[in-house]
């Protein structure tokens, strides 16, 4: 496993070449705030409030820590005006949809976001996949995907499946970062209600 040497917020970080940012960092005790990162799973980069400034090069450029390898002499920057700004934005957004998320409103405060900025549009969803991801990469069991695509775009359980396995599992409620008692509300919507099979 070879070994290379980064900057991260003016810090030389030995990381091994199979590192994320993300990863570099926490290995370091340098916190990057996330949404839709999960140890045991594998990057996915939805939410975004992970975003870095990477110089490399001579550029700099933005990038999603949490899927973003380390290389060798780049320099990072995980806190500046314009971060702060960008998070800021994300978190607004993201407060639209799930205005009530303890985690999104702790970030929120961090960030000075305005919770009132964007009309309210609560699906209590932010397509964090991490349910998703949990179940087909952890519990091999696919019982709930992503439907449809865009601004339509939500988080559906398979009747078939999750009738049999969701009940005695509900592993994947605590990783939502709205609220697991929603996941448990629209699971039991699922199951009590399927949608019929289109004609």
């Amino acid at each position: 496993m070879s070994e290379i040497t980064l900057q991260i917020d003016g810090r030389q970080v030995r990381a091994s070449a199979e590192m994320t940012i993300l990863q570099a960092a926490r290995s370091v005790g340098i916190e990057i705030p996330t949404l839709c990162h999960h140890d045991r799973l594998e990057s996915y980069g939805a939410c975004r409030i992970c975003t870095v400034e990477v110089d490399a090069g001579g550029r700099t450029s933005l990038a999603a820590a949490c899927v973003r390898p380390v290389e060798s002499d780049i320099s990072v920057r995980t806190k500046s005006d314009r971060l702060a700004k960008i998070r800021k934005m994300l978190l607004e957004e993201l407060l639209a949809h799930a205005p009530d998320s303890e985690q999104i409103r702790e970030l929120a405060g961090q960030y000075g976001a305005d919770r009132d900025r964007f009309g309210k549009e609560p699906s209590f969803c932010i397509l964090c996949g991490l349910c998703v991801r949990y179940c087909t990469e952890i519990k091999k069991k696919d019982a709930l995907g992503f439907v449809d695509r865009g601004p339509h775009r939500a988080i559906s359980f398979v009747p078939e499946i999750a009738s049999q396995e969701c009940w005695n599992c509900k592993e994947c409620f605590p990783l939502c970062p709205t609220s697991a008692l929603q996941a448990a509300y629209v699971l039991t919507e699922a199951l009590a209600f399927p949608a019929a099979p289109e004609a």
